[in-house]
Parts: C-alpha cells; sequence; structure tokens
C-alpha cells in the first residue's frame, strides 16, 4: 500500500467526544474532518462497530478515515453502546436497539455545523451488515453506503447456518463477542467510572451462543434484520464487496439481482478484509473508488463511477492446493448486469466416479457413501478472517471418504462464474442427515484444490423454517447450493464433484452416522459457465494502487503466533483440530496502552462417534498503562448427546492481581433436526 501524506484538504482529528442516543446513553466517537468543514459543511460517513475505536482497530482506522477526510469528508468511528469506550451493554448483534442508536447517530451527524445534511455509512462484516440494515429503515439522511463482506440473510448466509446446518464459526465467533463484550473501557477517557461500566457489561452483556442455539431453523429472530425479506426497503445507493476467500460473497450477487437503485458489485481474491489491504492479492485501490462513490452520491458530482460494469470480479487462475497465498492469479472481468447475459447453464450428470457430457445418458444406478468423521479436517474455516493459515488444503484425502465424480482431463480451458448447484435424487438410512459437496480443480499430477462448496441438511431440504424428518430408505430430490465463484480450468485439469455425509469440523455432523445412496443419471452438477473470451467487458478504468494514509505508530511488544494443526491419536483414535490466533501484545504508542489477545480453539472426535464431536475456545484479552492492568479469559465448550446441545462457558476478570468478577453458565438445548 502506498502511504499518502499529501491529501487534498487539511483535516483535524476529535480524538474522542461523546454522542448522545435517544435513552441518553453516550457512545464513543472519533472523527477526522477538513479543516474548511468549520466554515463550509461536507457530508459525514459513519462506520459504527463493537471493535474498539481506541486500539483494536485503531491501526486500520488510520488508514482509511484520515484518508477520507483529506478528500472532502466528515469521517467518524463510532463504538456501539457496550463496546470501546461508549456507555451501556450490549447483548446482541444488531438488535433493534443497535439500529436505533445508528438512526441516533446519523441524525446528530446531519445536525452537526459542519455538516452539509447528508451522510453515508461504510464498513466491512458487522459494518458492513448493520450499514445495510439501517438503509432498509430509510434515515432521512443517509445518502448512499459501501459495505464490504456482509450479508442480506442473518440465517442462510453468516457465521450460523449454511443449508440449513450448523457452522463451527457459530462458536467460534460467538466466542469472540464473548470475549470482546468482557473488555473494559479505557480509564483515559471515561475516568473513574470506567470499572462500574466495566462491570455492567461482565454481569449483562450474557452469553450470546445460548440465544443463538435456541433458533436452530429460521424464525422471526432471524429475519430481523435481514434484507432479502423485502430488498425494496433499501432505496439508497449501494456499493457492495467482498472476496472469494471470505465466507460473504454470495450476498453481492444478490443485491445486483434484487435491488432497485443504484449499484454496484465488487468482489476480488481477498479474505475478511478491505481490499485495498486485501490478501490474497491483489490488492486495489479500493479508497479512490470509495471517494469516488462518495462524491457521486453524497455531493452530487457526476463523474464516470457508474459507467463501470455492474458486478467486477477476479476471475482466477488454477493454483496447487494451499492454506495461504501472497496472491491469486487471475484478470478483472466485468458484468453489466446480474444475472449475467454472458454464462449458461450446462448440465453434467453422474455417472459411476464420472462427470459425463451434457446431453449423455447415464444408466441409473445407486451409489452409497457413509464418510468417516474425518471428512472435513483439511477444510479450512467457512470464513478465511485472518488469510492465512486458514483456507483449504490438498482435498485428496477428503475424497477418500467421499463419492467422487470427476470429468475427463479438459481439452479446453472452462470459466464458471456464479454458483453451481448439485441436484440430487437420493436416499437416507436416518430421518436427520446432511450432505457437503465440494468442487475441486484436479491437476495433472492429481493434487486438488477446493473452488467452492456447499452444505444442505436433508431436513432443510424444502424450508428453512419448518423442517421435516426423512424418511429412511424414501427417495428424495434436492437441491445443494454451493457457494458462487469465478474460476478458471486449465486445459489438462479435471473438474471433481465430492459428495460427503459430514464436513468436521467446519460443520456440527447429524446425530448419528447416515448412509445416503445417490441414483446416477437423475443426479446432475449444473455449471454455470462463462465462454472464454479474449473481449471480456472489463472496467473502462483499471483498478489504481491501493493507498492510504500512513498508519499510527505501534511497538510488538510479544511475537505473534499462528497454528493450525490436525493430530490424530491411532491408540484411542482421538483427532483434534487446534488453531491458535495470539497478536501478541502490542503498544499504542501514543496513547501509551499495551494489548494483547489470544485465541486458542480446540475441535475434538474419537473415531466415529458422532457424540463425542466437541468444540473449546479460550480467549485472553489484556490491557495494561503504567499501574493500570486489567485481563479478561474466557472460555466455551460446546459439546452433544443424540438429542442435545451441551453448552458450558465462564467468564473471568482480573484488575490487577486480583480477580473481579466469575460467572460460569451450563446449558442444554435440544437438537431440532440438527
Amino acid at each position: 500500500m502506498r502511504e499518502v501524506t499529501s491529501l487534498p484538504c487539511a483535516i483535524k482529528e476529535e480524538e474522542h467526544f461523546w454522542i448522545p442516543v435517544s435513552d441518553g446513553t453516550r457512545l464513543a466517537a472519533r472523527m477526522w474532518r477538513p479543516v474548511p468543514s468549520d466554515d463550509e459543511p461536507v457530508p459525514a460517513v459513519l462506520e459504527f462497530i463493537p471493535y474498539r475505536k481506541r486500539d483494536l482497530t485503531a491501526w486500520r482506522d488510520s488508514i482509511h478515515h484520515p484518508y477520507m477526510a483529506g478528500h472532502g469528508y466528515a469521517s467518524v468511528r463510532v463504538d456501539l453502546r457496550g463496546t470501546g469506550d461508549s456507555e451501556g451493554v450490549l447483548t446482541d448483534e444488531y438488535t433493534e436497539q443497535e439500529l436505533s442508536d445508528a438512526e441516533d447517530v446519523l441524525a446528530w451527524l446531519a445536525d452537526q455545523p459542519w455538516c452539509d445534511g447528508n451522510t453515508g455509512m461504510m464498513g466491512i462484516s458487522w459494518g458492513g451488515f448493520n450499514a445495510l440494515q439501517v438503509a432498509a429503515r430509510r434515515p432521512p439522511s443517509l445518502g448512499a453506503i459501501v459495505i464490504c463482506s456482509y450479508t442480506d440473510d442473518r440465517y442462510a448466509d453468516d457465521m450460523h447456518f449454511m443449508g440449513g446446518c450448523m457452522l463451527s464459526d457459530n462458536l467460534a465467533e460467538a466466542s469472540t463477542m464473548f470475549a470482546s463484550t468482557s473488555c473494559p473501557p479505557d480509564p483515559a477517557l471515561t475516568g473513574e467510572r470506567w470499572r462500574d461500566l466495566w462491570l455492567e457489561r461482565l454481569e449483562g452483556s450474557g452469553l450470546w451462543l445460548h440465544e443463538w442455539l435456541q433458533h436452530q431453523r429460521r424464525d422471526d429472530y432471524w429475519k430481523h434484520g435481514s434484507v432479502c425479506e423485502d430488498y425494496r426497503n433499501v432505496q439508497c445507493p449501494v456499493f457492495g464487496v467482498s472476496g472469494w476467500a471470505d465466507g460473504y460473497s454470495n450476498a453481492v450477487f444478490r443485491l445486483m439481482e434484487h435491488l432497485d437503485v443504484p449499484r454496484m458489485g465488487l468482489i476480488g481474491p481477498w479474505s475478511h478484509k478491505y481490499p485495498h489491504l486485501g490478501e490474497p492479492g491483489p490488492a486495489i485501490g479500493f479508497l479512490q473508488e470509495t471517494v469516488r462513490w462518495w462524491d457521486r452520491w453524497l455531493r452530487g458530482v457526476e463523474n464516470d463511477v457508474m459507467d463501470e460494469p455492474m458486478l467486477r470480479v477476479w476471475m482466477q487462475d488454477s493454483v496447487p492446493p494451499s492454506t495461504a497465498y501472497a496472491e491469486r492469479p487471475g484478470r478483472w472481468v466485468g458484468e453489466p448486469a446480474w444475472p449475467s447475459p454472458h454464462t449458461h447453464t450446462e448440465e453434467l450428470p453422474l455417472a459411476r466416479s464420472r462427470l459425463a457430457e451434457p446431453g449423455a445418458e447415464v444408466a441409473e444406478e445407486e451409489l452409497s457413501i457413509e464418510s468417516p468423521l474425518s471428512v472435513g479436517q483439511f477444510a479450512g474455516k467457512w470464513c478465511s478472517y485472518a488469510a492465512p493459515p486458514d483456507l483449504p488444503y490438498d482435498q485428496r484425502e477428503e475424497d477418500g471418504g467421499s463419492l467422487v465424480f470427476e470429468t475427463e482431463p479438459l481439452t479446453e480451458p472452462t470459466e464458471i462464474l456464479g454458483g453451481p448447484v448439485v441436484q440430487l435424487d437420493l436416499t437416507a438410512t436416518e430421518p436427520v442427515a446432511m450432505v457437503a459437496a465440494r468442487l475441486s480443480d484436479v491437476h495433472p499430477d492429481g493434487r486438488a484444490t477446493r473452488v467452492t462448496f456447499g452444505l444442505l441438511n436433508l431436513t432443510h431440504r424444502e424450508s428453512d423454517e419448518t423442517p421435516e424428518e426423512l424418511v429412511p430408505g424414501q427417495r428424495y430430490r434436492v437441491n445443494v447450493q454451493l457457494n458462487g465463484v469465478a474460476q478458471r480450468f486449465p486445459a489438462g485439469h479435471r473438474i471433481r464433484l465430492s459428495l460427503s455425509t459430514s464436513y468436521w469440523p467446519l460443520a456440527w455432523p447429524p446425530p448419528q452416522p447416515v448412509r445416503l445412496g445417490i441414483a446416477t443419471g437423475s443426479s446432475r452438477l449444473l455449471l454455470p459457465v462463462r465462454p472464454v473470451s479474449e473481449t471480456d467487458e472489463v472496467s473502462p478504468r483499471p483498478f489504481a494502487e491501493p493507498e492510504g494514509t500512513p498508519p499510527l505508530d505501534t511497538t510488538q511488544l510479544t511475537p505473534r503466533e499462528q497454528q493450525w494443526k490436525v493430530s490424530r491419536d491411532l491408540v484411542g483414535y482421538g483427532s483434534t483440530l487446534e488453531v491458535v490466533k495470539d497478536t501478541g501484545v502490542v503498544r499504542f504508542d501514543d496513547i501509551d496502552l499495551e494489548v494483547g489477545r489470544r485465541a486458542h480453539q480446540h475441535y475434538d472426535w474419537v473415531a466415529d462417534d458422532f457424540e463425542s464431536v466437541s468444540g473449546e475456545t479460550v480467549s485472553t484479552m489484556t490491557f495494561h498503562r503504567g499501574d493500570w492492568r486489567v485481563q479478561t479469559v474466557t472460555r466455551t465448550v460446546l459439546s452433544c448427546t443424540r438429542k442435545d446441545f451441551v453448552l458450558h462457558a465462564e467468564l473471568d476478570a482480573w484488575e490487577g492481581g486480583r480477580r473481579v468478577f466469575s460467572k460460569n453458565w451450563d446449558h442444554t438445548v435440544p437438537r431440532d433436526h440438527l
């Protein structure tokens, strides 16, 4: 990234101020704005998230907020209530209170003398979610949004459930927020009240995972904040962004298809990061694109931003399997609309061990599969939050426990764009079952790189709202939707479809082993093929190199640690996936604050005992300045029986060397068709 030190506008920073909301709670804010805005008001852009503006996101914020201020905007970063230095308690994600607070903040910003009355919202992940949800509420000042790594469907396309299957990220990210909501405000800003505010959070934030486990089907809890319930509610322009290594790329396609407002979509090779910091690369000049978007929709500048294709995506070239890539080779392609006028569906019938040619006659026979629990140990994360090393590894071992169908070596390159679908005629031996479908690029030497995947809880085959058990032995026709992707398969490679009956620990397995029978001939793979063209419709203006303002100074006091390890005991047959994410201790030099973060995850199982699976996350957070030192430790353990989920959690907090808070939770939640 090129560090920009000369900006069109001189800027000033207000490191901390309060924004009051309707119930009297004060939210902590930080702002960068042009110096001339004292006399010449400018639009305001809000990023509204729970991840602590003063420390945890301060380095990242220092790159893009001053940059936008230097291009003529009041760029404002606000902590949600109950997080960072804000007052109150945060009890869940995307609550009515949170969205109401956001509307209050926008109204407050629009009413300031340095604001011209126009506002925008931007954000990645949580900030992308709530910006889209707030847009659907139509606050009067909100003129446009820029959203990255977001969803319009909180049930079926978030970290909770996929195809009705519960993701292990439901546990992992609940544990992340369990740790986040335990953190104290900074006494340097909140004064002597810091301890009371902290204890209020510790007591009141609650165990979110327990709440989520009580909603295992698509009900009103998940419909709240799911913009897909009625896309017409969004009436402002939307710039929607994600990456192929992210978990949220599907929502870009849906917004391009269903919104009826000025909109643009962008999907690169990135993980869960802003595109100007994108990994895997190439990163792009995303902040320049964002400024052009704000100029058009908040200032009314008649620029050429809407002359771009509606959807720009990175068509990925073939790569060997790896858990991390510095860059993904490929090229940008553009689509004038979505669904694309350039793609067509090719139907490849499933034959024994083969993906037959489109239109081929294939005799019907039943092939069966009952996968070991080890299938999935090389799946990586549902969403690559940290980029390396959480991408899927070589699929050959996974495919040993799966039904595999593959093409003959391709005689010419094939490119796909969109979400493949697997249509299956199948039977099951148990009333609750799942299927995982994976599409891989098979290299001539046999290595297999996973391209995309999809899951389906077969009790959700007709509805996520009203699941129904299977009748063992009865045949069903189901569609398994795979995640959207843009991928080039070279000549000489094969396209492989793999089907398994479990995919642990990426997704929680069914209550007991299941054997599926798959009918060949009538079962098929539907590929969204985009003909290879030498005259792709591309952006009339190539992306610039990434740039941003110089990040604030930090000092790494203790080293980072990152670990992703699979182990197996061939005596007791226990297996473990162990994940460590430790940022070490970092000092924020400008405020002399030392912060440490460590998360240690275990996913365990024994042989093919489906009741032995469990997940555990222990998170430690430390904050230190002078004589002030606090630490919180959270532990969450989720296990199961055939009938229930069993949840245990612990929260301990220390001030200095003295423990000031301790609480345990124990809950049993019935499994609901899961």
